[in-house]
């Protein structure tokens, strides 16, 4: 048995100093000085005010490298095509009803080692891909989200890594064990490839697949202490080389790591996201979190330039990697106007109180809330990801499901108006939100208080004889110009009773312009 586990620790080892082969043969045979112009001139470039750009710009440089070029226009085009998507947060965490990973870091010693044998009797039989995958369309998502590896470090795939170190929180004088496993959904009584049965699904369904992965790694001892990880070391107390949060003295004080172990926590984590990029087919989206810090910065970006060889086009997140990134995420918020920049967002909010599965019907915040968020953000030239968890079987809360289901009902009316659509120059007015067609010849203005007998419309001038219609009402409204630049349009007395309505809230007026 250890000449196999041998065996399959130099296979590892060779695939990594292969992938770094890659990476260096692309340093020579890279992008012409012609097609690196083209890239930057193409201004992707993080917003100063994001949060994640903050952490690392001290040592991640601006400019990518000159052997380094993003994903190609047109896979940025197929992004901001991409308009309503979810993020599904799911991990052992979910058999204890709590939040994903963060709870973790506060635990009791003896809390923290229950914790890391959750993974022996996690068994979701309820899970069922296809299922996933019905449920996405009937809510018109056009892309999911799904947690690979949350930041606890258990990998909801088959990874052929393993871990060959953890954390003992009750042994004082030895905080840091030997161990050999792969911590993953193979070593449960489950079994089975949860993110190989979603990504197979979804390339039958026609659904984007956007695979999550989180940088730091809190049960991999060769982790620490990058990245907030439990166990913390004496070089962190005066030094950021291993990211924000990397010290706190409150956690368990380990040896500095060595360079043999520092070399196998990239080395991991490089396979890791080469095994996502090998083993599932098309994937449209990466979606990095957290960071690792600048002593790992050359590795980590190394690792970058492998996806790329890997996966030319696909869509990076851009945390913990900087400017080398295709896009950013605001959290929790949208941000409040259009961004200055030519990298494409996407905002994602909770749909519940927490990431992961929450239990109480009242916390989700209604149909209406998520169908608001959705057209500010397309309004502002961005996309909306709603985020729920699942429970440890596999399913999502009923209510979860009913409100996002009503959601899907709302974009079969107006979802011409959502769907590949761009952002005005002038994207507000009032309470008032537009989107137009990619080609500039339709506008939609999004309401989302009915109005009475007439609506007035600033900043529009319709096509001469153009119709102005209610997305989801068959008969064309009455409209003349304003003198100032906009419209006055009428609205039919039968329009007055909601129950004639197309729809029950922000409801899109259509129009043909020059």
């Amino acid at each position: 048995m250890q000449n196999e586990q041998d065996l399959n620790m130099q296979k590892f080892l060779i695939i990594i100093f292969l992938s770094g082969m890659v990476v260096t043969a692309t340093a020579q045979t890279g992008p012409s000085a012609d097609e690196v112009r083209k890239d930057r001139a193409r201004g992707i470039v993080l917003p100063a005010s994001d949060g994640h750009y903050k952490i690392v710009k001290d040592y991640v440089e601006d400019e990518p490298d000159a052997d380094y070029i993003h994903a190609s226009e047109a896979a940025h085009e197929a992004f901001r095509d991409i308009k309503f998507s979810i993020r599904i947060h799911w991990g052992v965490y979910s058999k204890w009803g709590i939040e994903a990973s963060w709870p973790y870091l506060q635990m009791s010693k003896e809390k923290k080692m229950e914790y890391n044998e959750l993974y022996k009797t996690f068994n979701p039989e309820g899970f069922d891909a296809e299922e996933w995958m019905a449920f996405f369309k009937r809510c018109g998502m056009q892309a999911f989200a799904f947690t690979t590896k949350h930041h606890d470090g258990f990998s909801m795939f088959h990874t052929g890594t393993r871990v060959r170190q953890r954390a003992n929180y009750l042994d004082a004088e030895h905080p840091v064990e030997s161990c050999d496993l792969a911590y993953s959904i193979r070593e449960t009584p489950f079994k089975r490839d949860i993110v190989k049965e979603l990504c197979d699904a979804a390339h039958r369904n026609g659904i984007k697949i956007d695979l999550y992965y989180s940088h730091p790694d809190w049960y991999d001892a060769d982790f620490r202490p990058y990245c907030m990880h439990p166990l913390t070391v004496d070089a962190a107390r005066t030094t950021s080389d291993f990211g924000k949060g990397s010290y706190d003295a409150e956690r368990i004080m380990t040896p500095n790591p060595t360079r043999e172990e520092k070399d196998r926590m990239m080395a991991r984590h490089r396979e890791q996201v080469r095994e996502l990029l090998t083993g599932y087919g098309k994937i449209d989206m990466i979606c990095f979190d957290m960071w690792l810090g600048r002593h790992v910065w050359n590795e980590t970006k190394e690792t970058v330039k492998m996806m790329r060889q890997l996966q030319p086009d696909v869509m990076i997140r851009a945390r913990g990697i900087g400017n080398y990134g295709d896009y950013y995420q605001p959290e929790e918020f949208v941000p409040e106007g259009r961004e200055n920049t030519n990298m494409p967002w996407m905002s994602i909010c909770l749909l519940g109180n927490i990431f992961a599965y929450d239990s109480v019907a009242e916390h989700y915040k209604g149909t209406q809330w998520v169908v608001s968020h959705l057209v500010d953000c397309v309004a502002k030239g961005g996309s909306f990801m709603v985020c729920i968890g699942p429970d440890a079987s596999g399913k999502f809360h009923p209510e979860a499901v009913r409100q996002l289901e009503a959601v899907g009902k709302w974009l079969k009316v107006n979802g011409e108006g959502i769907y590949e659509t761009r952002a005005r120059d002038v994207w507000k007015s009032g309470d008032i939100r537009f989107t137009r067609s990619k080609d500039n010849k339709q506008v939609y203005a999004f309401v989302e208080k009915f109005p009475g007998r007439e609506l007035i419309i600033p900043s529009v001038t319709p096509k001469k004889k153009s119709e102005v219609k209610l997305l989801g009402y068959s008969k064309p409204l009455k409209w003349s110009p304003t003198g100032d630049g906009g419209i006055k349009v009428e609205i039919p007395v039968a329009l007055q009773s909601s129950e004639n309505r197309p729809c029950e809230y922000a409801w899109a007026f259509q129009f043909e312009v020059e």
